[in-house]
């Protein structure tokens, strides 16, 4: 196994319709994500998706980006929205039984790993692992 940089990551919990386990996501490479039954083996599994996220980039001759600098955003920001789209991302947040918070966050990974997802599709085609 070749020494490779570290790339910050999310992990959060699956629910049990979502298989249960845990999800790890590095947002440094895009579509770069793996999961597992314990935290452990989440964090083991993301190495490996790693290794096979680089390979696959260089195969295909695309840049390898730098790990980000997390320390550089604090994670926090506030956002005005239309109280009619705060009324509805409330509505679906308690549907879903998750906090609003969770919500916003989910929907904004998704609609950005969508957008890369997207941009790269062609050059680097499915990378989940």
């Amino acid at each position: 196994m070749m020494k490779m940089p570290e790339y910050p990551f999310t992990i959060r919990e699956l629910n049990q319709d979502d298989g249960g386990g845990y999800l790890i996501e590095f947002p440094d490479l895009p579509g770069c994500m793996s999961d597992g039954e314990t935290i452990e083996e989440t964090i083991a599994n993301g190495y490996d998706a790693i290794e096979c996220w680089v390979a696959a980039a260089k195969e295909k001759g695309m840049d390898i980006p730098k790990p980000g600098d997390v320390e550089a955003s604090s994670g926090k920001w506030v956002q005005r929205v239309p109280r009619s789209l705060h009324a509805r991302l409330t509505r679906r947040a308690k549907s879903e039984h998750v906090s609003l918070n969770t919500l916003v966050v989910s929907l904004l990974s998704e609609s950005l790993g969508l957008k890369t997802e997207s941009r790269n599709h062609d050059k680097l085609g499915p990378l989940v692992k």
